[in-house]
Order: C-alpha cells, then structure tokens, then sequence
C-alpha cells in the first residue's frame, strides 16, 4: 500500500522555508525540479519555462490549493536539473515521472502496446496479420487498434473481402493443397497456385486501399466487377463477388462512427469525479473508427483537469506515434509545448485542438459521455470490491481490509512441466500485469510433489521480496496470501514462512469440502481450526474467483510450457541450427531421430547444410553433443 507521506506520524517539515532557502542559488534557465520528504522520498516532478519564477510561487506561504499545500508542507530538500530548452524539460520531466511514480503527479498506469494490422511483404504473397510491438517487419502497418478483440474482428472480415492469407510463411511454404480457409471462402489458396500474383497483388492493393479509408472506391470496383461476372453469365463469380461486397459492407456497419471530416486523429476525453479520474481514448484512423480504450490514471491527490490530461498525454504518447490530430475535452496549460514535444516524436506535425462546434465538437462530446459512464461503472464496482475485502477481513480477522492478495496454485501432469502461478487482487480487482509465472527448477522434487512445488515458489518469491524491499516500502507485499490445499499444506507453508523470517504476513488455505464441490470449501489457518463459510455468502464466492483465477492461470501456465516441450527436438540444441535449418532438416528427413542417424554425406545434401554445418551436426549426435 503506498503511504501517504503527510500523514501525521510523517517527520515534521519546514516545506516554506526549505523552499526559501532554494531560491538563493536558482537560476532563470528552464529545467525540472524534484521536491523530497525527509525520508528522501521523490514526491513531485516538476517542469518550469524559469526555475527561479517557479519555485518562488511555492515559497509564498499562502495562496495554495489544498493538495499543493499539503506536498509543501511535506517538502524538507529540492533537487534541479537544468536544461537548455523547455521542450527538454518537458521530455525530463515525463521520464522521472514514470522512472520515480511520485505520489503527487498523475501517474497513468496502464502502458501497454496497442495493436496493428500488418500487411506483411516479407515474401512474395503478402500476409495479412495482427502485429504488436516494434514495426521491424517488412510490410505497412494500420492502427493502432484499441485491442487485440477489435483487430480480430476486422481482420475476420476482412479475409471474407479480400481473400488474403493469415498463415505463417513456413506453412505457406510446405503446403500441397488448400486448407480449410480456401474451402470456407476466406483465403484464394496461393500458396498452391490457385490465384495468378498478378491478381493476388489486385487483392492486397484494394485491401490496402479499405485501411487508408478508400472504401468507395474498393466498393464501386467490386461492384463493377460483379456487374460484368453477371453479364458474362459467370454466375459463381458473380455471387462470390456479392457475398464480398456483403462482407465489406459488414465491415464498414460494425466500425460505428466513421467520421467523414477527420481523416486521422485521437479523441481524448477526461471526466473526474469524486477524486477519481477516467480518460477515453477513441482511435480514428482513414476516416475510420478503430476503437476506444479508457484509462484510469492516479489523480497525484487531486490535481486539476488541465495539469491529468497534460500529464496524460505525456505519458501516453511517451512510446506511441502520435497522430496528425489530438482532439481534447479540456485545454491544457502547455498545448504549444507539447505540440512542439509530440511533433518532435513523430517527425511530422501535430495538431492539439479543444473542438467547440461541428462534427469534431461531436466526437469529444461522445467520448467525454463513455469517459463518464466508464468512471460511474468503475466507482460502483470499486464499492462493491471495497465491501468484498472488508467482508474478507471480518471472515478471517484480518488488522483491516487487505490491498494486496496473492493467491498460489501450481499444475503439472504426473510432475512432468510443472509451474506455479500467482495472481494478485485487490481494491481495483484483479491485477493482471502484477502475475507472475514460475518455472519448477527442483531437480530434487518428486514427480506430483505439490508441497515441494508450493515450497519452491513461495521461497523464491518472498526472497526477492526481502532483497529487494526488505522494509517494506512499496506495495509489492501482500497483506494476505491465500493457497490451495488443507491443513497440511498451511502446515508446510508456515514452515517455509517461518524458515524465511516472514511470519506476519496472514496466510489462508482454501480446501474442498468433503464431496469436493464448490461451497463447500473449508478454510484453515495456521494453529486455529478449520472453519466453512454460509453457502450464500459475498465473500465466499470472492473467494472462489481468486481460486478459480489462479487455477486458471496456472494451468494456462501449463500448456504453454507443455506445447513447448512437445515442439522441442533435440535439433534445438545443436550449435548453428535456427528455424530455417532445422525445417530442412525435418522436411528432407521425416524426424530428428533419422537426423541423428544420417551420415555426414546424406546431411550435405540438405539444401542449406553446408560441410561446416553438417559436420557440426553429424559430430553433436555422435560424440554426446
């Protein structure tokens, strides 16, 4: 749980005069300033255009909103980097906040990449796929997209328009016959010659020509081609062009709003209630709407409208190109500086408006209404969640409701890929990107042995805790730790707790009752009796989600690691053998047994295999590797 650094039992401070006797030794150049509690604790960033004017307004022992007051009255030393323009403040100012997350500055928590569709050019027959992360692949990217589900669903109908291929180009390459997606209509089978490239590359142009927005013209032009199937009496093709026209169609009705006057652009939208904050992010690309994704970013105790969704874009933008046009609910303070910040980011211009009228005043004003009903879902959930973990600290006498819950479990077949896994909840639900996954490395494990799985990851994981926060300073401890297993495995964790010097960290064994049927569980904890819950209780239900959450992702865990193994041939570990070779190798002799047994003129033979490489091979199989 993150402190609150001015509650009372906090060092006492002089804020005002620590901030005075900065001011002696400040210049009027730009740059970034840090204030620090007495513990050393970061507790704002700051950017200023002059240093000096800046931090003077902070030394005035008046005039301050509460939640400025409070972070001076807490301030006990200043730190400052100058820089040579603001612009580089700016830069500065968004990379210490996100490397620092100090309490007073908004802090936007989700970081993750967004989605593209990659009309892959690698070979060639173009690929049509969903690409996240660097853009190192040869091919045009479209997007970003607002989620994976989102780029699913329009490459799903766009392989009934254009009939491009998904497949990776090692299946491509070894096919003989169509597939099933040419039996269903989604794909025109290249890959055994059923398609001319020639009109293979008419598919991709005009695919590539819905994604830049030319819809009209793809549509008029499958039209056209219909029309003529029709007159030539080809009434298959005919019909096959309908059903694509159809398709394309379906496209455009599911993409909802498509604006028509706005090519390219981000609409921002920023609604704050209760001290809380949501911001909608709609994505419109080639006059086409791709999506929207809210965010939730920590507040920094109440700061304004302007200073969340300045800081927001900052933090958005800081490993995303930004579009040609951000459209915002709210004006923010720097727009010129940060339009300088964003241009320089993408190479390009960038424009930041705060539409009035028309069709861009709209889309704001629609965003803004999810942003809205977003947060009202969200603080009503968090409410019903807050009811939850106080129901769980009555349930299990707990100091107070808990705001971090790790929950263990581990899978394997017969002790064979074993992994534990760990989830974690809390007040905002569950905490996907705080899971973790562990490999067993026990050499020394019995096949099935769950206490010595069970004691193998909570070793590994609350020794880390220790190393890297032994005083408990951040919220990565937990404040109760729920497992799956009975008396005895809560016998065997205590012990290991115990081994480990963490012994007030409360501890919950969730078990099946008798018939082993869900409400029926029994909850034991150490040297207390085993008691159940009523079958209709809130909380008992919560606790089936956590259990059910961490089963589920141990057992994805799992599979994962057990497909890998299954795809593993002893053709991985041989020296100079990557996925080129070892396909080859495969492909020329039917198994990695019959490698192993190939002589040294049968390895030369393979295309690729070179006497080096055959030599490096016929000697790794034949002299234990």
């Amino acid at each position: 749980m993150t402190k609150d650094p001015t509650e009372p039992d906090a060092a006492p401070v002089t804020g005002h005069a620590v901030i005075q006797s900065c001011l002696r030794t400040l210049t009027a150049q730009p740059g970034v300033y840090r204030m620090l509690d007495a513990e050393g604790r970061v507790l704002y960033v700051g950017k200023a255009r002059n240093l000096k004017a800046r931090v003077s307004n902070y030394a005035r022992p008046s005039g301050h909103s509460a939640r400025i007051a409070r972070m001076i009255h807490a301030t006990a030393s200043m730190m400052f980097l100058t820089t040579r323009t603001e612009t580089e403040a700016l830069l500065l100012e968004q990379n210490l906040i996100k490397q620092l997350k100090p309490y007073f500055n908004v802090l936007l928590r989700d970081d993750k990449s967004f989605p593209n569709i990659l009309v892959s050019k690698e070979t060639d027959f173009a690929q049509i796929k969903k690409h996240r992360g660097a853009k190192k692949e040869k091919g045009s990217y479209y997007g970003p997209f607002a989620s994976a589900g989102a780029v699913n669903r329009t490459l799903n109908q766009l392989q009934k328009v254009f009939l491009l291929r998904n497949c990776s180009d090692a299946m491509f390459s070894s096919r003989t016959r169509p597939c099933l997606l040419y039996q269903i209509k989604r794909c025109a089978a290249p890959c055994v010659g059923r398609i001319a490239k020639e009109d293979y590359e008419t598919l991709v142009l005009d695919a590539e020509r819905f994604l830049q927005g030319k819809t009209t013209q793809v549509q008029a032009k499958l039209g056209q081609e219909m029309a003529e199937a029709s007159e030539a009496m080809e009434f298959e093709r005919a019909a096959a062009l309908r059903d694509r026209i159809r398709a394309l169609t379906q496209v455009q009705s599911s993409q909802g709003i498509n604006p028509r006057g706005v090519a390219e652009a981000d609409v921002v939208a920023l609604h704050m209630e209760g001290g809380q904050a949501c911001v909608q992010v709609f994505f419109i690309r080639a006059n086409q709407s791709w999506g929207n994704r809210d965010f939730y970013p920590k507040t920094g105790a109440g700061a304004e409208e302007a200073e969340v969704l300045e800081a927001f874009l900052g933090q958005f933008y800081a490993d995303k190109e930004p579009p040609r046009l951000i459209l915002l609910s709210h004006p923010i303070e720097d727009a010129d500086l940060m339009t300088e910040l964003l241009g320089d980011r993408a190479g390009r211009k960038v424009e930041i408006a705060v539409p009035r009228r028309g069709e861009k005043a709209e889309l704001v004003e629609n965003a803004a209404r999810n942003a809205r009903e977003s947060l009202a879902r969200k603080m009503s959930e968090s409410a019903a969640q807050s009811r939850l973990l106080e129901g769980l600290a009555e349930a299990f006498e707990l100091d107070g409701p808990p705001r971090r819950i790790e929950v263990y479990d581990n899978s394997h077949i017969q002790g064979t890929n074993a992994v534990g896994g760990m989830i974690v909840a809390g007040p905002d639900g569950f905490e996907k990107g705080q899971y973790r996954k562990f490999n067993i490395k026990g050499a020394d494990l019995t096949p099935g042995d769950d206490f010595g799985m069970m004691k193998e990851v909570l070793t590994r994981r609350f020794q880390r805790l220790l190393k890297e926060d032994p005083d408990r300073e951040t919220p990565a401890w937990p404040d109760l730790v729920l497992i799956d297993g009975g008396a005895g495995q809560v016998s065997a964790v205590t012990g290991i707790m115990e081994e480990l010097g963490v012994e007030d960290v409360p501890m919950i064994g969730v078990a099946k009752g008798v018939d082993r049927d869900a409400g029926k569980e029994e909850f034991h904890r150490p040297g207390k009796p085993p008691f159940a819950l009523p079958h209709n209780a809130p909380v008992l239900y919560f606790i089936q989600r956590l259990r059910d959450e961490a089963h589920r992702w141990a057992i994805g865990a799992h599979r994962t690691k057990r497909a890998k193994a299954v795809g593993a041939t002893p053709l991985d570990e041989v020296p100079g053998i990557g996925a080129t070779r070892k396909r080859a190798l495969l492909q020329h002799f039917g198994s990695a047994k019959a490698v192993s047994r190939a002589g040294l003129g049968d390895l030369q033979a393979v295309d690729g295999i070179s006497e080096k490489v055959a030599q490096t091979i016929y000697d790794f199989f034949h002299t234990g590797g």
